[in-house]
């Protein structure tokens, strides 16, 4: 399973208050209506289930007309399983199928089958489920809005709204707060229509915002097809609980082939399962395809530049006219002209982190890993210095991720110093561990070696690492005499927690 992260144009130009919106619209509608579809839905699957399975059995039954549609179409599109739930010799589906067996009265089994479409009329007619997902077999006109609102689980929460923020903030920033609302709610409707237009006597209710994303992911194609992602590889269980503590397979990949390929995988399961794994896969399709269809009709419109120069005009005393300028080279491919541009800005404002975070993204692009990595390094340094130590280790993990070894050794120390200022001991113990392996010879190993054995000994109660950090300094090449005796009291004391009794070392 690929998990996408993050991409390069996370930062738009003002909050995304459409998008936060409707995630907490989201998540408020789910903790509303968990109970009552969880309670809706396994007895409206059991009351069709044995709808299907009475009419197997007993084919001489009158079927009522409202369940008479559902029987015919479920034969006609699974005939394996109807031929086998006609079998006498199957295994017992629950309770209810065994009873079932024991009756041989014609007219006790008619008054089933009749009880059985009463209830599946009374569902129809006054259940949640029937009122407000969407049903293709009787759609209401409501049911295109209030099905993009309703989900099944946590997890079917959380992936929708997961992608609806990778994808929908920049969108809103493109579009404004007016266009892409509307875009969302329409994206949304015209997935439900494209599901129904392949599954037109279908009575099960599909619900969720998956296809009113995945239009946003079709628009962002269209929109940044070469923006980069940065996407996890998660094989099992053990890499999901690597990716929680940043580590894990990851790499980037431009969306004009990864978004494709999702489409791809889309429209193959939709085509070999269809509506057996129980995903509306072609609502995905006909989302992503109006998504697309529709940020084309707004780019050459014209309609999204006037959108833009009416966001601009309201937020032009934020956005700095170099980098604006340099913004618009960049998304018309002059990315050599956008570094000189940039290059300049940073001589006169050379703490700017908006401009070195444009920077980065324009060497990304050229694939020059080397001045990619000089960036990353400043903007970690600035993020550093102005206490912003979540972004200084995400522009770490950016700058390991693309093979970098070694930050500068004043810059990593400082590094290691936020995360034990943040109480992030383990953090900080392996970082302070790497540095002294990687500058030897650097003042800073000695630092480092110090602080990871007072982390070992005091915070995380590793008396035995802090000695090999203590001994390691004693031995260490830098000089260090003004720091003897701190090295000293550490082995002592580390020894002693680790019960270690050791004869005294003698210099020579």
């Amino acid at each position: 399973m690929l998990i996408p992260l993050r991409h390069e144009n996370m930062e738009g130009r003002r909050w995304p208050v459409i998008s936060i919106a409707l995630v907490l619209l989201n998540v408020g509608i789910f903790l509303a209506t968990r109970g009552q579809i969880d309670t809706e839905n396994p007895l409206r699957a059991e009351v069709r289930a044995h709808i299907l399975l009475l009419a197997a059995s007993h084919p001489e039954l009158n079927l009522p007309a409202n369940v008479e549609g559902l029987v015919t179409k479920f034969k006609n599109d699974n005939p394996g399983i109807w031929s086998e739930a006609q079998s006498q010799t199957r295994d017992l589906a629950d309770g209810w199928d065994a009873r079932m067996r024991l009756i041989e009265d014609p007219a006790a089994l008619q008054r089933e089958m009749d009880s059985l479409a009463e209830q599946w009329a009374a569902l129809e007619k006054s259940g949640f489920l029937e009122q407000y997902a969407f049903v293709p077999a009787h759609p209401t006109a409501m049911s295109y809005v209030t099905a993009n609102f309703l989900h099944t689980g946590w997890l079917h929460l959380i992936g929708n709204m997961w992608f609806l923020w990778m994808a929908g903030a920049i969108l809103e920033d493109t579009w404004g707060r007016i266009i892409y609302p509307l875009f969302y709610l329409a994206a949304g409707a015209a997935a439900l229509q494209f599901h129904a237009w392949l599954n037109p006597d279908s009575s099960i209710p599909a619900l969720g915002a998956s296809g009113a994303v995945a239009a946003l992911m079709g628009a962002f194609l269209v929109r940044f097809p070469k923006t980069k992602i940065e996407v996890a590889l998660v094989l099992g269980l053990r890499s999901l609980s690597n990716l929680a503590l940043g580590k894990g397979i990851r790499f980037k990949a431009a969306s004009y082939w990864l978004l494709p390929l999702w489409l791809v995988m889309e429209i193959l399961s939709g085509a070999i399962f269809g509506h057996h794994s129980g995903v509306a896969h072609w609502a995905h399709v006909g989302g992503f395809g109006f998504g697309a269809l529709a940020a084309l009709g707004l780019r050459y419109s014209g309609l999204e530049r006037k959108v833009n120069e009416a966001i601009e005009a309201k937020v032009t005393w934020t956005a700095d006219a170099g980098i604006v300028q340099a913004t618009e080279k960049m998304e018309h491919g002059q990315l050599d002209e956008a570094i000189i541009s940039l290059q300049g800005y940073i001589a006169t404002k050379p703490e700017s982190t908006e401009a070195h975070t444009l920077l980065s993204q324009i060497y990304w692009r050229k694939n020059d890993i080397p001045n990619y990595h000089n960036t990353i390094i400043k903007l970690c340094q600035l993020h550093l210095k102005a206490q912003d130590y979540e972004a200084a280790w995400q522009d770490y993990q950016e700058y390991t991720n693309t093979s970098g070894s070694q930050l500068p050794a004043a810059t990593w120390l400082d590094l290691c110093r936020a995360a034990e200022g943040q109480q992030n001991f383990e953090r900080a113990v392996s970082e302070y561990e790497r540095l002294a392996k990687a500058y030897p010879n650097e003042r800073q190993s000695i630092l480092a070696l110090l602080s990871a054995g007072r982390l070992s000994l005091k915070q995380l109660n590793r008396p035995s690492d802090a000695l090999v950090y203590y001994k390691a300094a004693k031995v260490s090449k830098v000089p260090h005499a003004d720091w003897e005796s701190n090295i000293q009291t550490g082995i002592q004391a580390a020894e002693k927690a680790a019960g270690v009794s050791l004869a005294p070392t003698v210099e020579s």
